[in-house]
């Protein structure tokens, strides 16, 4: 097996991947610096996100009204001195990200735009008309280029860390273009793999979102935080997930029903279109359970009217959003209603670490959708993760390359034989498997069929034990199957094993850690524990992997300035 040394490893690609190690190399630029990604980046889902991204640029906003939005929008599970430090520094960073090359859409006056977003009390969203996130990781990759330092590593998988003394020293990747293994050695290591809506059937994330960052962590001893809050976002696309941006309804689309209504403003009479995501996820599956919405053949959905803002406004500030409407559904937001459901969107749980990135497990760091700080808590505002990547990204990096500087130099042959051992795992389990009889298609279908039905938008015991009980069925499954392609390049079924008992992981935190919230709060809603329960929480749930099951601690949520209050919009 071949061995590559550096200082850093980067696991992933998007925004938080490469904002990390540009400031990793901006803090030491002597560093050797690797970007370990399963796609080429411009791959990576942060291409997907269109609406914008968050951050005090105009006199009539300020930091503590931002601060003060995120904590209320995380139904206050959020970390508050996480997030007083977040809006702090985004507006630094979007400042910076133009500087970079970033085309932020503009006022007449030539000031930055910005547009309102859900749960937002001013417009504080600035925007690259709808493709926010393809400028961003367009720019932030070309930055990238620049520095001789670092090196790409695209398409290889990472299937586990690699430990020498109670700390993190690298990584085992699958090189899915050559068919071998490879053997990364570092100092330090920072996960930015995204998040794992993938564990879900519908759902606006990519194919490459299945939780991988987050296993490996778990795997490694690592806790994860807050993995029973799982977003769905409201306006999905019926039939495949693809995502119609908020800014849709920032810009002052309106949500109908069947009836012609109306309907948030029975839900949230003050914002409307405009309240968190939650609130208006839970009021359409409100709307169709009273029969007022309308049925198609997946299922049932309302209608996001656009129409009234006239072509004009829709083709300057919702392009994509006409792109998107006219090629998966054959309607034109211009003269068309678009019909929607809620779908899920993003994790606000994920790997627990500090303000900086660290984790529990020396020299490992994470930042992104993959780490759980907490500034989300129980409910990401929109617009705030893409600010979440450059903000996290930034402290992850210069924190892994002070880290790195000061590290000793691991000892490579005891880690060569680490790696060794996961190659022959790999090997053994999946490639040279003879005799099974399981499916990969059939597990990952049942994964999906039980997570909507018991970790959905609406969660009680009865179901969740039954998602518990199914999801440790599928474990037991999975050593079972069948034959997969021995090829050794591109072998994309071997991909799809790996990915797969990733999310089998994934999927048992965010059920366990359901079953054992008894109160509902932000997205996490209970039928059978229907209000906030502020006298035992708010708490942060911590799970760890033990080999007799997932572990669970509490932890309290840091309470600096906003004492818990009652949530509405």
């Amino acid at each position: 097996m071949d061995q590559i040394q550096h200082d850093i490893i980067l696991v992933g690609g998007g925004a938080a991947g490469l904002r990390a190690a540009i400031a990793a190399l901006e803090e030491t630029p002597r560093l050797s610096v690797a970007l370990v990604s399963k796609v080429y980046p411009m791959r990576s889902h942060t291409v997907s996100a269109e609406g914008g991204s968050a951050a005090v640029v105009r006199d009539y906003d300020s930091l503590e009204l931002h601060a003060r939005d995120t904590v209320k929008g995380s139904d206050f599970l959020a970390d508050q001195d996480a997030v007083e430090a977040f809006v702090a520094e985004a507006p630094g960073e979007i400042v910076q990200i133009e500087h970079w090359g970033c085309p932020w859409s503009r006022d007449p006056d030539g000031r930055v735009s910005v547009r309102a977003f859900g749960g937002m009390s001013v417009k504080r969203t600035v925007y690259a008309s709808d493709k926010t996130g393809f400028h961003m990781l367009h720019a932030l990759f070309q930055t990238s280029l620049k520095y001789d330092q670092l090196t790409r590593d695209d398409e290889f998988f990472v299937t586990s860390l690699l430990g020498e003394d109670g700390a993190c020293r690298g990584v085992v990747a699958w090189d899915i273009r050559g068919g071998r293994f490879i053997c990364l050695v570092a100092r330090t290591v920072i996960l930015c793999t995204g998040g794992a809506g993938r564990i879900f059937p519908f759902t606006t994330n990519g194919a490459i979102k299945t939780g991988d960052g987050m296993a490996l962590a778990y795997r490694a001893g690592v806790p994860l935080k807050d993995m029973e809050f799982v977003q769905y976002h409201p306006t999905g696309l019926p039939g495949t997930g693809i995502l119609i941006t908020e800014a849709s309804r920032g810009e002052g689309g309106y949500l109908l029903n069947a009836k012609g209504d109306r309907f948030m403003s029975e839900y949230a009479p003050n914002k409307k279109e405009l309240a968190a995501r939650d609130v208006i996820s839970r009021a359409i599956v409100d709307e169709m359970q009273a029969g007022r919405t309308f049925d198609g053949p997946y299922g049932n959905y309302v209608h996001l009217d656009l129409r009234h803002l006239g072509e004009a406004a829709i083709n300057k500030k919702l392009p994509f959003v006409r792109e998107l409407t006219r090629n998966y559904v054959g309607l034109d937001p211009v003269v068309d209603p678009i019909p929607v459901r809620p779908v899920v969107h993003y994790m606000m749980g994920g790997v627990h670490t500090d303000m900086s990135g660290s984790t529990p497990l020396s020299g490992l760091y994470a930042a992104g959708e993959v780490a759980c700080v907490t500034i989300n808590g129980a409910n990401r505002l929109g617009s705030n993760s893409l600010t979440e990547c450059l903000v996290f990204g930034a402290r992850a990096g210069a924190a892994a390359a002070r880290y790195a500087a000061e590290a000793s130099q691991p000892r490579t042959e005891s880690l060569l034989q680490l790696a060794a051992q996961e190659e022959r795992r790999v090997r053994e389990k999946f490639l040279e498997r003879k005799g099974g009889k399981e499916r990969i298609v059939d597990l990952r279908e049942e994964m999906h069929r039980v997570m909507e039905s018991g970790a959905g938008i609406y969660r009680n015991e009865t179901d969740l034990k039954e998602t518990c009980r199914v999801l440790r069925d599928l474990r037991e499954k999975f050593d079972h199957l069948a034959s997969i392609d021995k090829e050794q390049v591109f072998n994309t079924e071997l991909t799809a094993v790996l990915e797969l008992d990733f999310m089998i992981d994934v999927a048992e935190t965010v059920a366990q850690s359901a079953l054992r919230r008894h109160e509902s709060r932000g997205s996490h809603a209970r039928t059978d524990y229907k209000e906030r329960d502020d006298s035992r929480h708010p708490n942060h749930f911590l799970v760890t992997h033990t080999p007799e099951g997932p572990r669970f601690d509490d932890l309290p949520v840091c309470i600096t300035r906003f004492q818990p209050e009652k949530r509405s919009y």
